[in-house]
């Protein structure tokens, strides 16, 4: 067995590089509720600046070719 400790050398190395990865969504400090909130906010933002980005598009004659038929 040659490995030694090759893997518990592995773990950190591959913890120091990852840094907290997983925890990126629990870190802030809010409630369920108060999440799906957020989330919903920033959905009907996005779908607002989406739909007038596409009425812009069609008024000017074109864009990338997302006319659907």
């Amino acid at each position: 067995m040659t490995r030694g400790n090759q893997r518990e050398k592995d773990r950190e190395r591959a913890q120091a590089r990852g840094g907290n990865k997983g925890n990126k969504g629990k870190d802030d400090g809010l409630t369920p509720e108060q999440r799906r909130e957020r989330d919903a906010k920033a959905l009907q933002e996005k779908a607002a600046k989406k739909a007038a980005q596409a009425v812009g598009g069609e008024s000017s004659g074109g864009g990338k070719g997302n006319n659907k038929k």
